[in-house]
């Protein structure tokens, strides 16, 4: 047993003898790019460890110094490593990247190619939540998740326009009926259960994804314990779409607190879940969170491909809102691509389609509550951030700065009157601030990041803070000699220190 490295770990590695190791240029080649020391990787790797529950990992230098020469580190190391580097990067970087190995992973823990059938589906979602919730200590079930990008993601998401076939859900009521009592949802229940995922849905627009994260995480898992339940193909149709939304809001809250490989496994089962409830706008809404995470990731590309693939197969299906939503996430996909023409288009496209939607008359279909977040603060907060990404692709180039400013800035005006979308109004306070400063107006910047400040300390959201800490630096980088900015980084220590934050 290794004395000082990772606890019950032959210091021979996994699978790799002494005389068959070679030296991992991959991991050499991102170590030395991330500026990182020996000891500084092995800090971090503990630190990390430590967050997630995993008090038995204990790396030093000489431990790093064997994975630069070949040796294959065992779980969850290589998970925690893809991890770290991917945050150093601001993009996906894969633990095959890093040249390592993953070992054989449970279902629950496996990637993102998993059966389009109904009963796999309710299984699935049954045994990833009840695994999050067992082991959510700061995340620990992320630790032996890994984020899957390129083809590896898109390809299988692309089966969700395939027609369903396979299995139907009786054989899961069949598998358990000897079991389980039989109850049938009566439609107060059923509504009853409808309306709980509004409530869950408003609280995480008011309190960030840290505070009730858990509480969806267990509805959601009630939720598949009905559906093993012998249902009506109505009802079982219904609760396929409330465990698609809690999916979905359950993926959408581990995103915001930090969560990725989470909140990706999350995203792929409500799209599973929303195809079993043959509700395409639903399920074409969860891949727009997908593309979403694909753009904080640095994977403008995916995005793109995902946000098509939502287009094309709700395009006879959504609403006027959802289209919108759809075309702005389109233009921020561009934007980071660096596209300056076909960003402009889809963000007209957004624009005009927003006029549509709310010119919709009564007699039109109605909005599903999911989609009805995207307000006129929201188009005007997507389209702004899609040309100050613009700005950003073009080398900051000022002009397209200029086009994002009075679009942020009116989505501040608008989440300013707002009582419930506390983290909306933060997060475009910051996106103000980011334009500011790309237009060198730091005095201005400091002020908008500022009152975001005070914000953030009222919610649970690591995404706000990890932006709102990145653009301070940002600012104390550029402009450390201004008064209002080092006014803002002293602030920024003492309101809003940096801490491990444990999800709930």
């Amino acid at each position: 047993m290794a004395g000082n490295g990772e606890f019950g770990e032959p210091d021979s590695g996994t699978g790799t003898g002494a005389g068959d190791k070679r030296p991992n240029a991959l991991l050499e080649s991102w170590f030395l790019r991330s500026g990182w020391s020996k000891g500084e990787l092995a800090r971090q790797v503990n630190r990390r460890a430590r967050q997630l529950g995993a008090v038995h990992i204990s790396t030093d230098t000489s431990r790093v110094r064997r994975w630069l020469d070949g040796e294959q580190p065992r779980e969850p190391i290589p998970r925690l490593l893809s991890e770290l580097f991917s945050e150093r990067f601001g993009c996906a970087v894969s633990v095959e990247d890093l040249g390592l190995r993953s070992l054989h992973q449970s279902p629950s823990t496996a990637g993102v190619d998993l059966p389009w059938t109904a009963p796999q589906t309710v299984a699935l979602m049954s045994e990833f939540s009840r695994s999050d919730l067992m082991l959510a200590r700061r995340g620990f079930l992320g630790g032996s998740l890994a984020l899957t990008a390129g083809p590896g993601l898109v390809e299988p998401m692309q089966r969700w326009l395939q027609p369903m076939h396979g299995e139907p859900l009786t054989t899961v009521e069949q598998s358990t009926s000897s079991r389980r009592t039989g109850h049938r949802l009566s439609r107060p229940e059923l509504e009853l259960l409808e309306s709980t995922t509004v409530m869950f849905r408003k609280w995480d627009a008011q309190c960030g994804g840290g505070l009730r994260r858990k509480a969806v995480v267990g509805q959601l898992h009630e939720v598949t314990d009905l559906l093993q339940e012998p249902q009506t193909e109505d009802t079982g149709r219904r609760l396929f779409r409330v465990a698609a939304e809690l999916a979905e809001l359950a993926g959408w809250m581990s995103y915001d607190v930090g969560l990725q490989p989470t909140a990706q496994k999350y995203f792929v089962l409500a799209l599973h879940a929303a195809k079993e409830a043959d509700d395409k706008p639903l399920g074409s809404y969860v891949l727009s969170n997908m593309a979403r995470q694909m753009i904080h990731l640095g994977r403008p590309d995916d995005a793109l491909e995902l946000i098509h693939l939502a287009q094309y197969g709700s395009r006879h299906a959504s609403t006027p809102r959802t289209q919108a939503m759809l075309y702005a996430m389109e233009a921020r996909s561009y934007a980071n691509l660096g596209q300056a023409g076909k960003c402009k288009r889809a963000v007209r496209m957004a624009e005009d389609t927003f006029a549509e939607a709310n010119e919709s008359t009564d007699s039109d279909a109605p909005d599903p509550d999911w989609i009805t977040f995207f307000s006129e603060a929201e188009l005007y907060a997507e389209n702004g951030h899609s040309f100050r990404d613009l700005a950003y692709a073009a080398g900051r180039n000022v002009t397209y700065a200029g086009l994002a400013e009075p679009a942020i800035g009116r989505a501040v005006e608008l989440f300013g009157r707002d009582l419930e979308h506390h983290r909306s109004y933060a997060l475009n306070l910051i996106g103000l601030a980011t334009v500011h400063l790309l237009k060198r107006e730091p005095e201005r910047g400091a002020a908008a990041a500022s009152e975001a400040i005070g914000i953030a300390k009222k919610v649970r959201s690591e995404r706000l803070n990890t932006r709102l800490r990145k653009t301070v630096d940002s600012a104390v980088r550029e402009y450390g000699d201004v008064t209002e900015v080092i006014e803002l980084g002293n602030e920024l220590a003492t309101r809003l220190p940096e801490a491990a934050q444990t999800p709930a």
